[in-house]
């Protein structure tokens, strides 16, 4: 199937390879501990909020640290918020005081993180907000918090002094901290309509600007489809897609799930509807087995450190890829339908099979076209053995029975001690 991507962006093969990415969302709004909306959610007005670069410390951010909780975990490329919707900017723009190195940690956080990218070979992805609740002349809409403010409504704001603002900080950001790997944008909203407002799209942003200037300084980047040209990466956020992406004219689309630990993107020591960490590993598997990327977020606290939840589960999923990344990275979906409670992965001349849930003793394989070499877990290489139809076979009542058109494997009767076991199959060329 033909992919559809953009000729004139970068070549997508190492993210389609890589397949699992951390998403970091780190602002002021970390501070209120709620909601990385909780600016037009509670209605606080510009003043009011900017009140927040005083209290931002963040006397314990340690992008290695990140770094290196991302990579012990399998992950292999991280997209960090430049800037989000309120407008504070992580890095020392030229062309606003609202950020980072006017707060009390004084230093360009954008920086300090590309360099750990760096030093661990990580690739480097930068979120960026086109919306900004905090710049003068960003238009008022259904969105702002100021939206049903009378006296901020009625001010003279000049959208096209914005879009200035908004090309010429992404400018900054594709050429200050030299290669970077992924831009991701967030977002358009051109369908909304209020009434007395309406939403924004690619017009409002100049985005084919915006994309060319991108690719000017950066031809070998990655860019998301949320600009509003409805191209590059998509990315289903908070769902799992029931199958491989496409175009209305079949061509498979590049994609990422983008998923968070619980409910909000944001640090919230308070919402406990946490994932798993074999929740999470199942969604990598299953977005794999579907062809796309998985990009997990995890928000760190106000004063720059993840906390002991977000690290724990880290760890667990860095145990199981230790053992199992053979079938994420590099590997897609496979053609074959998957045994019951089971998710198929293939790369080249292997099958990889995860199984969900542990059957008793077998795993059928039907209508399996394929010869095998040899049959085996991931987590210690011991063997499986593999049964096909023997038409001499006697029948005993004890015995599997086999189809002509399958395959069958042999398991122990107790589930290794890894959340989803993995059985490799060497297929025969």
């Amino acid at each position: 199937m033909q992919l559809d991507w953009p000729e004139h962006y970068g070549d997508p093969s190492w993210f389609i390879h890589d397949r699992f990415g951390m998403f970091i969302h780190w602002g002021l709004y970390s501070l209120r501990a709620k909601d990385e909306w909780i600016m037009t959610q509670e209605k606080i007005s510009k003043e009011e909020y900017e009140r927040y670069l005083e209290q931002f410390e963040a006397d314990l951010f340690d992008p290695k640290k990140w770094v290196q909780h991302a990579k012990q975990s399998g992950m292999k490329y991280i997209v960090l918020t430049t800037k989000h919707h309120e407008g504070f900017a992580l890095w020392d723009s030229a062309y606003t005081d609202y950020k980072i190195t006017n707060t009390p940690y004084g230093k360009d956080a954008l920086k300090e993180f590309v360099e750990a990218c760096r030093d661990e070979e990580m690739k480097i992805g930068f979120y960026h907000s086109v919306i900004d609740w905090h710049h003068e002349h960003f238009t008022i809409d259904g969105l702002h918090p100021a939206r049903e403010d009378e006296a901020v409504k009625q001010e003279k704001r000049d959208m096209k002094i914005y879009q200035k603002y908004l090309y010429n900080q992404v400018e900054e950001l594709v050429t200050k901290y030299g290669k970077i790997d992924y831009f991701w944008f967030d977002f358009s909203y051109g369908d909304r309509d209020w009434g007395w407002s309406k939403g924004k799209g690619a017009e409002d942003w100049r985005a084919e600007e915006i994309e060319k200037l991108i690719l000017k300084h950066q031809p070998q980047i990655m860019i998301n489809n949320r600009l509003g040209l409805n191209r590059g990466v998509y990315t289903p956020e908070q769902y799992q897609p029931t199958g491989i992406l496409t175009t209305s004219e079949n061509k498979k689309r590049v994609w990422e799930a983008c998923q968070t630990l619980n409910d909000r993107w944001t640090y919230n020591p308070n919402n406990l509807n946490r994932k798993s960490a074999e929740m999470i590993i199942k969604l990598l598997i299953d977005t794999v087995s579907k062809d796309g990327n998985l990009l997990m977020n995890f928000g760190p606290t106000a004063r720059g450190n993840f906390d002991e939840a977000s690290t724990k589960v880290l760890q667990e999923i860095g145990e199981w890829m230790t053992y199992h990344k053979q079938s994420i990275y590099g590997a897609g979906p496979s053609k074959l339908d998957p045994p019951q409670d089971c998710r198929l992965t293939k790369k080249k001349d292997r099958l990889f099979i995860h199984l969900f849930s542990w059957p008793f003793r077998t795993i059928h394989l039907k209508d399996f076209p394929y010869e095998i070499n040899y049959a085996r877990f991931l987590h210690d290489y011991s063997e499986v053995p593999v049964k096909r139809f023997d038409p001499e076979d006697i029948l005993h009542h004890d015995r599997p029975v086999i189809a002509e058109n399958e395959v069958v494997l042999e398991l122990p009767l107790i589930k290794p001690d890894h959340v989803v076991p993995v059985i490799e199959i060497g297929l025969k060329r």
